[in-house]
């Protein structure tokens, strides 16, 4: 049996099982790449390749770990209480307002370019709201999934980066292009949060805010003790996480420590607050490293390589003419298949050299691979680590998170795509 069926085969198997909620994602990340690795004959390798999955993520799982640390901190201290009591009096309760303005706030926040600081910002600062509105988390992770995803298309969000590598390209000749597109997709979020917000309008009805006490504010709306220092580290956290002057793993392990010694001053405190966000922190970092054994099993065992060559050799010569287009509207659900890296570093190459000998310029694949590889798609693949934080954050499961986005993200991709078909950036 090829290596390129079993890739699909196992990738298959992986996504039936997670999210029909037969299995949890962490047996999944484990068991069947385990299983598919002795079967194909890699049974020797085996600790080798996971290993070397594992250290790959290894940085991600200690971000992301010491992140829920340390914005379960922040919160637990009241930091985002006074953004979150002048939110509920502008939205008048208004479900439909509040999911409106969680798409705007996370536009702006997305430009970062981090999907995870993205999703750490946004989940941590607009949950409470949700939950004092009985709105339901999966509105707020979708909401939030969705403007990540169209911003992710930024020349500093990875993607891109990865395409220009690949197609030896620069930014203008890969962003610029899909400017109007993103703009359009920025628009489908807001969209998309106004017919959300609706339905959870529908539902609840408007809260009368008078009634909903936020914990954490003292008497007379006053704000919360060392509200300015925290707010100071945040920012300063945030500013240097963009600047990209130190390892963000690093990053969040300093910040969390100072955080920690200011906010509660003997061990026994330390413990306790350490001990709050445990399970949260250990569900997460455990899956991330799961995920390593998964894909470092993908990689080295050859099914990856396999599978893009597969992919390709389908494409009947009759349609070739129609590739980016067909790259557009695929581009989305392939981020279910292929990470970011194993698509732009390992399928893209070999489509841009298809492209070439049927005579389409290889970046109109790039750009319309664009649309929604590594940007609509990544922030629903349980390919992509940062998904867990924002699973991790909003309470949800991988499932539920599919079942509610999944055809949003899609959405996305569409509008995106329409639109650069009709000012010619994706030829047809």
């Amino acid at each position: 049996m090829s290596l390129a069926l079993m890739g699909f085969l196992m990738i298959g198997l992986f996504l039936a099982f997670v999210m029909t909620n037969k299995i949890s994602v962490l047996i999944a990340f484990t068991v069947i790449p385990l299983a598919f690795g002795l079967f194909l004959g890699f049974g020797t390798e085996m600790g080798e390749l996971m290993l070397a999955g594992v250290q790959k993520v290894a940085p991600t799982a200690i971000m992301i770990g010491f992140s829920i640390l340390y914005f379960g901190l922040m919160i637990d201290k009241g930091l985002f209480n006074p953004m979150i009591s002048t939110l509920l009096k502008i939205a008048k309760g208004d479900p439909l307002k509040i999911a409106v303005a969680t798409a705007i706030i996370t536009l702006i926040v997305a430009l970062d370019g981090d999907g995870s600081a993205t999703f750490m910002i946004t989940i941590t600062a607009l949950l409470p709201v949700y939950q004092k509105l009985g709105m339901r988390p999966v509105v707020l992770a979708g909401i939030v999934a969705l403007g990540a995803g169209v911003m992710n298309i930024i020349p500093w969000g990875g993607p891109l980066a990865r395409a220009m590598v690949t197609l030896d390209a620069d930014a203008s000749q890969l962003f610029n292009p899909l400017i109007i597109p993103m703009l359009a997709g920025m628009v489908w979020v807001v969209f998309v949060g106004f017919l959300l917000g609706r339905k959870e309008r529908k539902r609840l009805g408007k809260i009368d805010v008078s009634v909903i006490e936020l914990s954490n504010i003292n008497e007379g709306q006053k704000l919360p003790k060392l509200f300015w220092f925290n707010l100071i580290l945040t920012v300063s956290l945030i500013t240097i996480l963009i600047m990209d002057i130190i390892p963000t793993s690093i990053l969040f392990m300093i910040a969390f420590a100072i955080g920690l010694a200011v906010n509660c001053r003997t061990v026994e405190d330390q413990s306790k607050q350490i001990a709050s966000h445990a399970v949260s922190m250990v569900m997460v970092v455990a899956t991330i490293f799961a995920a390593g054994i998964f894909t470092g099993i993908l990689s080295g065992t050859g099914m990856i390589d396999a599978m893009a060559t597969a992919s390709v050799a389908v494409i009947p010569d009759s349609i070739g003419q129609y590739l980016p287009v067909i790259m557009a509207v695929v581009s989305m659900p392939l981020s279910l298949v292929f990470s970011p890296d194993a698509f732009y570093y390992g399928v893209l190459p070999i489509l841009s050299e298809t492209a070439v000998t049927m005579g389409i310029d290889p970046l109109d694949i790039g750009k319309a691979a664009l649309l929604g590889n590594g940007t609509t798609g990544f922030s629903v693949s349980p390919l992509n680590p940062s998904v867990f934080v924002l699973l991790g954050l909003a309470g949800i499961s991988l499932a539920e998170h599919q079942k509610h986005t999944i055809l949003w993200a899609f959405g996305s991709t569409i509008v995106m795509t329409i639109v650069a078909i009709s000012i010619g950036v994706i030829p047809i």
